[in-house]
C-alpha cells in the first residue's frame, strides 16, 4: 500500500469515528480507534506489555504494529485506588490507555485531542477523588469546632483524651475525615473518651 493511499483510507476512517462528549469537548472511544486501525491496516497488530505493576500502580506500553514495522507505540500509567472502576480493573484501563494513545499517536481519531474519552473520563474520577481525600483532611472551621466542642460537653467526652487519641494537640488541628468519623462513630467515642 502506497503512503497516499494510507493517507487517504485514514482520512475515511477517521471521517467515520464516533465521538462522545465530556465536559464539552469531543473524545474518540479506544474500540473507535481500533475500528479505524484495523480499516487501514487489516493485518495489523496491537500488543501490549506491563512495564510495572506493584499491586497498587501500573504501568503499560502498546505497541502498533504493521507486519513486522513498528507505527507507534503509547504508555499509560493508573493508580488501583484512582476509581471505582479501578479498584477491580486498573489493570485493563490502563491498557487501553494505552494502546488508545499509541493509535492517537498514528493519527487515529485525535483530531480534537490525544486522549481518549476512557482517559478523560479515568482522569475527571481520580480528580474527584483526591478533592475528597483533599477534604477529608481540611482542619475544621471556627463555627464547626464550636459545635464539636458543644457536642463534646453534652455527651461528657473529655476534651483531652479525645485530642490524644486523634493524635492532635487542640481540636482546631482536627481534620474533616476524622471529626466525621468520631460523629458516625459516637457510641465508641463515648465509651472511649468520657
Amino acid at each position: 500500500m502506497t503512503q497516499d493511499a494510507i493517507r487517504e483510507d485514514m482520512a475515511t476512517a477517521n471521517a467515520n469515528v464516533k465521538s462522545i462528549d465530556v465536559k464539552g469537548k469531543n473524545y474518540v472511544m479506544v474500540n473507535e480507534r481500533i475500528k479505524a486501525f484495523r480499516y487501514v491496516f487489516p493485518l495489523g497488530t496491537i500488543s501490549t506489555e506491563i512495564l510495572e505493576d506493584d499491586g497498587e500502580r501500573v504501568t503499560v506500553k502498546a505497541y502498533v504494529y504493521d507486519g513486522g514495522t513498528l507505527l507507534a507505540t503509547g504508555h499509560a500509567f493508573e493508580v488501583k485506588a484512582a476509581s471505582y472502576i479501578n479498584k477491580t480493573s486498573y489493570i485493563e484501563n490502563c491498557e487501553t490507555s494505552a494502546v488508545g494513545r499509541a493509535l492517537g499517536f498514528l493519527g487515529f481519531g485525535c483530531d480534537d485531542s490525544l486522549a481518549s474519552a476512557e482517559e478523560v473520563k479515568n482522569a475527571i474520577e481520580a480528580q474527584d477523588t483526591i478533592k475528597a481525600e483533599e477534604k477529608k483532611a481540611e482542619t475544621l472551621n471556627a463555627r464547626e469546632v464550636k459545635a464539636f466542642r458543644k457536642w463534646i460537653a453534652e455527651n461528657g467526652i473529655d476534651e483531652s483524651k479525645l485530642c490524644a487519641g486523634c493524635k492532635v494537640e487542640t481540636l482546631e488541628q482536627l481534620t474533616l475525615g476524622k471529626y466525621r468519623n468520631i460523629l458516625d462513630n459516637a457510641d465508641k467515642a463515648k465509651e472511649a473518651w468520657t
